[in-house]
C-alpha cells in the first residue's frame, strides 16, 4: 500500500512539474518600457510620427501577449519624457536636450493605453543626473545642471542630485507633484537606483554635506539611509496629496538583506539595498510608505548565492500589507548565459508558474520589452497566450490607497453585425476608468471570477466581437461589462438581455 501512494505521489509531482498553474483574474502582467539609452524605446530620436507608430506596436505587443500593464521611463537623468514644468525635453528623446519634441510622449502614450484598457505607471529616477558624462555632456540651459550645481556630485562617469540636500529632496517632490497633477497616471515608479551601486575604491562624495547636515546621526549610513527614508516619504505625500488613488511602487535590488547580516534577512549572500545602497525598504513598507514592491528577482530557481524560489517567498512574507510583484529578466536568456538554466526561457515559465503557488505574490513585470519582444532567445509569446497568458486579467486592487466605487456601465445595447461579429455599446458611468466584459454560457452558473469568461477589457466604451450564426450565438451566450475605477475596483456587472 506504500509503495502504491508513493508511486501516486511521484506520477502527481512529475505530471505537475509539466502543467501549468492556472491564471488568476486578478493579476499585475506588463512590461518595463526603458528609455534610457533608447533601450526599448524610441529607437529614432527627434521623429515624432516614428516614435509614435513605434509606441503604437509596442502596445499592441503589450496586448498581444494579454498583458495590462506598462512601467514607462519618463525621467531617466532629470530630463523629461512630457512636457515638464522643472526638466528639459530628454536627448534620448529630440537628439538634442531641450529641443522641442513636437508632441507629449506621455499624454500620448497614457491615451493610447486607455483605448487598449493598459494601466501605466510612470517611471522615475529620484537622483541621477547624468548616466555617463564622456557619452553626453551637452547640457539644455534649463537643466538642473545649469540652474544649480551645488546640487550635483559626480561618481565615476556619472552625476547624481546629493541626496542630503533637503532642497534636492524639496525639487524631487515638485517633480513628481507636477506629474501627478496633469497626467492621467496609474502609479508613480521608482526603481533600484538610490545611492549608487559602489565602485571599488572610490567613495561617493558626501562628507561634507554629511559633515554640515548631519541632522544628530554619528554614523554615515545611517545618515544616508534617513537621505532616502526621507525623500520616500515625502513623494507618498505629495502623490496622496493629490491623487489618493494612485500608487507609489519600488522597484528594488533583490535583496532586501542576507541572514548574515540580520536576523530578518533572507537565505542569501548577495549584495544588498539596504547596505550597498542605503535604501531601508522593509521600513517603507512597514510604515506604509509605499503601496507595491516589485523586487527584480533576476536569478533562477536554485540559483545558490540568490534563490528566486528564496527570494520570492521571502517578499511576500514581509511584505507589511503592500502588493508584491516580481521582476523577471528575459534579458538573460541566452545560448551563451553561464547558467545553463537562462540557455532558453523555460526558466521564465518556472517562474510564472512558482509565483502562482504564492497566493501573495500578485504578477509579473518583465525587464524589458525588448528582450522580451525581441530576443530570439525568449521566443515565449505562443506558450504564453495558450499556457499561462491564455486569459485575460485584471491588475489586482490595492489595501492601501483610496477605494473608489464605480457607477455601472449604463445604457448598454448590442447590435448582431452581417459579418458574424455582434457590436456591444455602453455609456461610461461616473468614476468609470475602464471595463471588462465578459461572455458566459447561458445554461451554466456564471462566475465573474473566472478569467475565462473575460472576453475584453479596454478604456473605450464599444467592442466588437466575433459571434458565429449571425445571432444564433445570444442563444447560448449571454454577454455583460462591469466598470473599473482609478483602483481597479469593480462595479456589478449590468447584462447586454
Amino acid at each position: 500500500m506504500n509503495k502504491r501512494i508513493l508511486y501516486l505521489c511521484l506520477l502527481l509531482m512529475t505530471f505537475s512539474s509539466f502543467t501549468s498553474a492556472q491564471p488568476s483574474k486578478r493579476a499585475l502582467r506588463g512590461v518595463w518600457i526603458a528609455t534610457v539609452a533608447n533601450i526599448d524605446w524610441p529607437t529614432q530620436k527627434g521623429l515624432p510620427v516614428e516614435q509614435q507608430q513605434e509606441m503604437v506596436s509596442l502596445l499592441d505587443k503589450v496586448k498581444s501577449y494579454n498583458m495590462n500593464t506598462i512601467v514607462f521611463q519618463i525621467r531617466p537623468t532629470a530630463d523629461a519624457f512630457y512636457k515638464s514644468r522643472f526638466e528639459p525635453f530628454s536627448h534620448w528623446l529630440t537628439g538634442v536636450q531641450g529641443k522641442d519634441a513636437g508632441y507629449d510622449p506621455l499624454q500620448f502614450t497614457i491615451e493610447e493605453c486607455h483605448k487598449r484598457g493598459l494601466n501605466i505607471h510612470v517611471w522615475l529616477n529620484p537622483y541621477r543626473v547624468n548616466n555617463d558624462t564622456v557619452a553626453y555632456n551637452t547640457y539644455a540651459e534649463s537643466h538642473i545642471i545649469n540652474r544649480h550645481p551645488e546640487w550635483i556630485v559626480s561618481y565615476g562617469k556619472a552625476q547624481y542630485f546629493n541626496p542630503g540636500l533637503d532642497e534636492v529632496r524639496d525639487f524631487t517632490c515638485k517633480v513628481v507633484k507636477d506629474i501627478v497633477s496633469n497626467y492621467d497616471i496609474d502609479a508613480i515608479h521608482i526603481d533600484d537606483y538610490f545611492y549608487p551601486y559602489k565602485i571599488a575604491g572610490e567613495e561617493f562624495p558626501d562628507s561634507l554635506t554629511f559633515v554640515q547636515h548631519p541632522r544628530g546621526f554619528t554614523d554615515k549610513g545611517d545618515w544616508r539611509r534617513n537621505n532616502v527614508n526621507m525623500v520616500i516619504k515625502e513623494i507618498n505625500q505629495t502623490i496622496k496629496s493629490v491623487k489618493p488613488w494612485v500608487e507609489f511602487g519600488i522597484s528594488p535590488f533583490a535583496v532586501w538583506r542576507n541572514k548574515t547580516e540580520d536576523p530578518r534577512g533572507s537565505d542569501t549572500k548577495a549584495m544588498t539595498n539596504y547596505d550597498g545602497l542605503y535604501a531601508d525598504i522593509l521600513l517603507w513598507q512597514e510604515r506604509g510608505w509605499i503601496d507595491y514592491v516589485l523586487p527584480q528577482l533576476y536569478f533562477n530557481i536554485g540559483y545558490p548565492i540568490a534563490d528566486y524560489a528564496v527570494l520570492a517567498d521571502w517578499w511576500t512574507k514581509y511584505n507589511y500589507g503592500a502588493n508584491v510583484y516580481a521582476g523577471l529578466a528575459p534579458y538573460k536568456v541566452s545560448k551563451e548565459a553561464k547558467q545553463k538554466e537562462w540557455h532558453s526561457a523555460k526558466e521564465l515559465i518556472r517562474q510564472i508558474n512558482r509565483n502562482r503557488e504564492n497566493p501573495n505574490l500578485k504578477g509579473e513585470i518583465y525587464f524589458s520589452a525588448k528582450s522580451l519582444f525581441s530576443n530570439p532567445n525568449v521566443d515565449v509569446e505562443k506558450r504564453l497566450r495558450s499556457k499561462e497568458y491564455k486569459t485575460l486579467s485584471i491588475a489586482p486592487e490595492n489595501n492601501r490607497i483610496c477605494r473608489i466605487e464605480p457607477e455601472n456601465p449604463q445604457n448598454v445595447s448590442l447590435q448582431v453585425n452581417n459579418n458574424e461579429t455582434i457590436t456591444l455599446k455602453w455609456e461610461r458611468g461616473a468614476n468609470a476608468k475602464r471595463f471588462v466584459v465578459y461572455k458566459f454560457r447561458r445554461n451554466n452558473p456564471f462566475n465573474l471570477d473566472n478569467p475565462e469568461s473575460i472576453v475584453a477589457v479596454t478604456g473605450l466604451t464599444e467592442v466588437v466581437l466575433a459571434a458565429k450564426g449571425k445571432g444564433d450565438d445570444l442563444k447560448k451566450y449571454r454577454y455583460g461589462v462591469t466598470s473599473l475605477s482609478p483602483s481597479h475596483t469593480e462595479s456589478a456587472i449590468v447584462y447586454f438581455d
